[in-house]
């Protein structure tokens, strides 16, 4: 039994807990989110259709871009101006392709527009000069007259964008420069200083934070540079194992199965670990902790470009979804954002391309049943749970939102809830769930995994009973009152 307390509200989650990451990678903007103009492939201003209408309709709050470690070799002003004008560069993270930059500013901010979402801007500060960093910010926010405002003007743009987040750096432990942590702090506080405030919305600073477990890294730049920063990022992918052998995204054995979750739970213990760093700097959370780069990153599909990182993804991509997700919602004073890698047909993508085919990814699916919880407020609860779940329950205009995932490999799970109010009715129960570990859509089998009414549910008075399937991830959600 799990009592909920459900009359006592917790803290808000995020709704930008459910953002995104787009990089110059693979087919992610190319072929993934921009087909350009002149495609056959339905288009509004060269962007996909049917994918900005997928990502609309999980209410995608928020987008980084350009990367990633390919931030930290973008050069802005090669993205701007007429197409056939701008500067072509060699893509060297990611398989030695040539870059068009045909995808630049302007072309994010009208996907922006399309999709009704913020901005989370990377700026390069691996390669890049303080002046070009300016600069980029004058360009896009300045409203009056200005150099760079008058160069957005002569490309097409009259009224500034609006830029709600923007990274100072990405990775400068590793791609991003191999800094050591103590430089990095100092190289951070220069950089942030020149991103100005010219419009009336504050910009949100984020800092480059450690990779996985370097606590030292979170120690040394929340010492000499927290009071400079409104987040600090935290970068962890879910492994079947050593990183340089990473497991296969199909035919994997059960013992991949229970890796791979388990190395995404391990979120739970460097937000832990990682927020009492912060607490020593910053004991009022001010300071938000920026997961931006998370989820399962596996072997690439056989006879695809090893860097364009191209995966399938199936049901226990969903797992370490739901898993990862219920973490964030765990650590809700903290976490004040995160960005899943990576949107489309790169890695744990949502989505996947090929030509004007599209398919819907089991991880989709665990967006669109999750995303009852953004900004809704986190409802705790205490008692025994069964093995292998995980849970989140919040409260968001009157209505309860349960959502459970059961990562079992076989065998239903019964768990009973009761509320401190009585249920008055189920307004909405539905969930996914994989036949074999490795249920997965393809493009000539796009519903193989796809979300269905749930029914197998009864309540009386405050008590609610849910017998959920291994391999299932649902969401029920609940009208209650007193």
């Amino acid at each position: 039994m799990i009592t909920v307390l459900n009359r006592k509200a917790g803290p808000r989650i995020s709704k930008y807990i459910y953002g995104h990451f787009a990089e110059h990678l693979g087919r992610c903007i190319y072929e993934g989110l921009y087909v350009g103009p002149d495609s056959t492939i339905p288009n509004k201003n060269g962007m996909r259709t049917d994918v900005v209408e997928a990502l609309k309709a999980i209410n995608i709050p928020v987008l980084r871009w350009p990367g990633g470690c390919f931030a930290d070799e973008y050069h802005w002003q090669d993205g701007i101006g007429a197409k056939e004008k701008r500067k072509k560069i060699v893509n060297t993270h990611w398989g030695g392709v040539t870059e068009t930059n045909h995808f630049g500013t302007h072309e994010f901010f009208e996907l922006i527009d399309q999709l009704g979402c913020e901005a989370y801007i990377n700026g390069n500060v691996g390669s890049g000069t303080v002046q070009e960093m300016q600069e980029w910010i004058e360009y896009m926010t300045m409203a009056g007259a200005s150099p760079m405002s008058a160069l957005r003007r002569e490309n097409g743009r009259e009224e500034p964008w609006a830029v709600k987040f923007f990274g100072v750096g990405n990775e400068s432990w590793g791609c991003g420069g191999n800094m050591r942590p103590q430089y990095y702090a100092d190289l951070y506080r220069r950089y942030q200083t020149y991103v100005r405030q010219y419009g009336d919305e504050k910009i949100y600073k984020i800092a480059c934070g450690p990779n996985v477990d370097d606590y030292e890294w979170m120690e040394e730049v929340m010492k000499n540079a927290s009071a400079f920063m409104d987040g600090i990022s935290l970068h962890h992918y879910a492994l079947t194992g050593a990183w340089e052998d990473k497991g296969p995204a199909l035919d994997f054995a059960e013992e991949h199965w229970w890796s791979l979750i388990q190395s995404a739970e391990k979120m739970d213990e460097l937000i832990t670990k990682h927020s009492t760093i912060m607490d020593t700097y910053d004991s009022e959370n001010r300071v938000g902790l920026i997961i931006d780069e998370w989820g399962s990153w596996l072997a690439v599909e056989p006879g695809t470009n090893p860097g364009f990182l191209y995966q399938q993804n199936t049901i226990r991509d969903a797992m370490v979804a739901a898993v990862t997700l219920n973490i964030f919602h765990k650590h809700a004073e903290r976490v004040q954002m995160a960005n899943i890698a990576q949107t489309v047909n790169v890695l744990q993508a949502m989505l996947l391309t090929e030509g004007e085919a599209i398919v819907k990814t089991p991880s989709y699916y665990v967006f669109d049943l999750y995303q009852v919880h953004q900004d809704a407020q986190r409802i705790d609860s205490y008692g025994n749970s069964a093995e292998h779940l995980s849970y989140t329950i919040s409260q968001k205009d009157g209505v309860l939102n349960l959502s459970m995932c059961n990562y079992a490999l076989d065998g239903n799970q019964t768990i009973d809830f009761q509320f401190e109010s009585v249920i008055n009715n189920v307004q909405s129960s539905r969930f996914i769930y994989g036949k074999a570990i490795d249920s997965h859509n393809e493009f000539d089998r796009p519903e193989e995994v796809l979300i269905k009414p749930f029914e197998d549910y009864s309540y009386e008075e405050n008590k609610l009973t849910l017998t959920i399937p291994a391999k299932s991830v649902l969401t029920i959600q609940l009208e209650v009152s007193d």
